[in-house]
């Protein structure tokens, strides 16, 4: 490739990121002028507008990177740029019919796009750089867009919802994946469109169909959890039939010939790499929902203002992303895992225990500029001890282990800390119901911190100071 054209490229893969962020953050800020279109409804159903998207994102994810080692990456990345374009604008419609289930309906359906996008973006990379300090490079920017993401779509969804209407917030969004699907096609290069050399893979429908099967039950548990109460018999009967499908996936895999994930590959490293990034990501994204809340709900701050209060994150996430870059050809990933959990769990901290009144730069702001830290250093230091571990033909399936486990994480996290909002001691009071929740994204990161610094005393125990080569 040209200079040119390997910016290019590298852009229009690392912005599928950022659109991921963007269709989050779109429905987050605007949440309850979005709310007021289908009526009342209680947190319990708006809870929805988020973990319909995340539901779906982390489902999919594992299957998508199975097909785009079966049908080409770039086939797959493109073709869930047009799918995120399709259903968004079909979200803006929901505004029509007046009913909730199926604007909640059609935001599962467009988080399936990202779910095609990010692995075959993070496997196009492992096919296009070797491992080395343009590897590591590549894979920063892609994290670091994740902040910038989330901004630019809490503060585009704000603007037309205060400003206009909140649909236009969601058509303009599909017509701006609609754009960058057509740019995929011109500027990612046509080895890319090809699946990748080795034995053609066969796609494992019996694994698949339980995966998405015992995901989907046990998150729907754990959200509907809190709208219901877990003493309902649906709520427990769900979670077990998904527990059940989750064990008879691990059986299946265990005895497949290709399966959709191999679980001999899966060593210690792998699943204290996935474990940290789970506990990690998982009380990010209580944070970032309950902090929202808290401005909005206990601070009266308009969707807009609390747009521009997250504006700093950008900054944080492009210095996180220069230093990760800087970390992992500097010192051994393990530390980079070890440091972003700290990052997390501080950030948490800082933010759970600031006052009702209060001036936003005391601790909203260092809360909001400590957190894309341990965004930008888990992300690029998974995806990349993993990416490395896997051979060229199955660079698809690491990247979606990390996708996975980032997106479903979050919406179980959002099922927890809602069952703890819901059966903690004042839970009618918004601002104790709120730091509540926010005690179980601080227990969280906790354990994230306590299982990175195992990590990292493994490692050095085992190998030393080693650090990658580039």
């Amino acid at each position: 490739m040209s200079t040119n054209r390997e910016i290019l490229f590298v852009g229009v893969c690392a912005v599928s990121h950022l659109m991921t962020q963007a269709a989050l953050g779109q429905a987050l800020a605007p949440m309850d002028i979005i709310a007021q279109s289908f009526g009342q409804l209680n947190p319990g159903q708006t809870s929805w507008f988020i973990a319909a998207y995340s539901l779906t994102v982390g489902t999919f994810i594992m299957m998508s990177g199975r097909l785009g080692d079966i049908f080409g990456h770039k086939r797959v990345f493109s073709f869930g740029y047009a799918w995120l374009g399709m259903w968004s604008c079909f979200a803006g419609f929901s505004v029509y019919p007046e009913r909730q289930i199926f604007f909640d309906f059609c935001r599962a359906m467009q988080g399936i796009g990202p779910a095609l996008m990010m692995p075959n973006a993070l496997a196009m990379f492992g096919r296009a750089y070797p491992p080395g300090i343009k590897k590591n490079i590549v894979f920063s920017i892609f994290g670091a867009l994740a902040p910038a993401g989330f901004v630019i779509g809490a503060a585009s969804g704000s603007l037309f919802a205060q400003l206009t209407w909140w649909p236009w917030a969601f058509w303009s969004f599909g017509l701006a994946a609609f754009a960058l699907c057509i740019l995929s096609l011109l500027v990612i290069p046509k080895a890319l469109s090809e699946r990748p050399p080795g034995a053609r893979p066969s796609f494992d429908w019996t694994g698949s169909f339980l995966v998405v099967a015992g995901l989907v039950l046990v998150n729907v548990s754990f959200n509907n959890g809190p709208l219901y109460g877990w003493g309902t018999p649906h709520v427990y009967f769900v979670l077990i039939i998904g527990l059940m499908c989750l064990g008879a996936f691990v059986w299946v895999e265990l005895r497949a010939v290709n399966p959709l994930l191999p679980i001999h590959a899966l060593n210690s490293t792998v699943g204290y790499v996935l474990a940290l990034v789970g506990l990690g990501w998982g009380a990010f994204g209580i944070w970032v929902f309950y902090t929202i809340r808290f401005l909005e709900l206990v601070r009266g701050a308009t969707p807009l203002s609390v747009s521009a209060q997250y504006v700093p994150a950008i900054i944080a996430g492009l210095i996180a992303a220069g230093m990760t870059g800087f970390m992992l050809t500097h010192t051994p990933v393990s530390f980079v895992m070890m440091i972003s959990m700290v990052a997390f769990c501080v950030g948490i901290i800082v933010t759970c225990f600031q006052p009702e009144h209060q001036v936003y730069w005391a601790q909203t702001f260092i809360g909001i500029i400590i957190m894309p830290f341990g965004m930008d250093m888990s992300f690029p230091a998974a995806t990349v001890i993993l990416s490395n571990h896997m051979p060229r033909e199955h660079q698809g399936l690491a990247a979606s282990l990390v996708n996975t486990v980032v997106n479903y994480s979050i919406s179980i996290a959002l099922g927890i800390a809602g069952t703890v909002e819901v059966y903690a001691p004042h839970h009618d009071d918004p601002y104790q119901s709120n730091r509540n929740a926010m005690y179980s994204a601080i227990g969280l990161s906790a354990m994230g911190v306590f299982l990175g610094f195992l990590f990292f005393a493994k490692s050095m125990l085992k190998e030393g100071w080693v650090i990658m080569e580039h």
